[in-house]
């Protein structure tokens, strides 16, 4: 016994590239602080730094010097207290991620 046939409708794709997804303005004060952290050229500085201390070939690649202060300094603005709370504030955070 049969119920008929739906009309078929064309059902809308499941995925949504990332590019088209709207980018919220960020946070004002981590927006500005990444603006003066590159006119410094922090990055560049703390990796010249950490450079003595990584070794060839062993292991995998880490998170870059600059990335990781940056991490810290989110956590000590947010009073966050552990690697694990920065890490998933960081990766909750679009803003942050950028």
């Amino acid at each position: 016994m049969s119920m008929g046939r739906r009309p078929t409708e064309q059902q809308p794709d499941l995925w949504v590239p990332t590019t088209e997804l709207p980018r919220s303005p960020g946070h004002a004060f981590y927006d500005k602080l990444n603006h003066l952290l590159d006119e410094a050229g922090f990055d560049r500085h703390v990796e010249d730094l950490c450079q003595p201390h990584y070794a060839d070939s062993v292991g995998r690649e880490s998170i870059p010097p600059g990335v990781y202060f940056r991490m810290l300094l989110v956590g000590y603005f947010e009073a966050l207290d552990s690697q694990r709370g920065i890490a998933w504030r960081c990766a909750d955070s679009l803003s942050l991620r950028r």
